[in-house]
């Protein structure tokens, strides 16, 4: 299991990432699968690559009671948008994460034997998924994004992509201590002709 910051939020019914347990009923054993799209805007490292503003997150999970709590397993997919960290080009892709988190029963030993943020809980019969599937999809993001594996990113004289400029591309570049002499020279070679 992770650590969770936001174990203590209380759940809200309306929202699109709480689920209401009450039918799944608490005997161990029971279980229930769950589908559905919630929105996803703001899931991902912002600034460098997330969830788009109108993307959904995919969930596909199953929910089974077990004698401390309910356990939560199955996947969460979802499309991310972002820029190249060396070429700064936009880029896409896909990120499916496994999830399994259990949500521990009010007064169950595993609620009354672990810190506030070492497990999620179950608040009046509900179940937030949203900070256990940000935390997986976060973790599964590169920090620096790339739009291929052997990206050569940018050009530092003239700020074009290498693999736009080919091989052939390159910059003269003198030594500003010879610059003065290399003038000199050349002045004299344009008066001979």
């Amino acid at each position: 299991m992770t650590e969770h910051r936001h174990a203590s939020t209380r759940p809200t019914a309306s929202s699109p990432w709480v689920i209401d347990t009450r039918d799944i009923g608490r005997r161990a054993g029971l279980s229930r699968p769950f589908a559905r799209s919630v929105p996803g805007e703001g899931v991902g490292l912002l600034g460098v690559i997330a969830v788009p503003e109108s993307g959904e997150v995919e969930l596909d999970l199953l929910i089974e009671s077990v004698v401390e709590g309910l356990l939560v397993s199955g996947t969460a997919s979802t499309k991310v948008e972002g820029e190249c960290s060396r070429c700064l080009e936009p880029l896409t892709d896909e990120v499916e994460v496994r999830i399994t988190e259990l949500y521990a029963w009010p007064d169950s030993t595993t609620d009354e034997t672990t810190d506030e943020h070492e497990v999620m809980r179950i608040v009046n019969d509900l179940i937030d998924l949203e900070p256990v599937v940000r935390d997986a999809i976060v973790l599964a993001l590169p920090q620096a994004p790339l739009c291929e594996p052997d990206c050569k990113g940018l050009c530092p004289e003239c700020g074009g992509r290498w693999a736009e400029l080919g091989p052939d591309h390159g910059h003269e570049t003198i030594d500003p201590r010879w610059a003065a002499l290399q003038e000199r020279f050349s002045d004299d070679n344009s008066e001979e002709k």
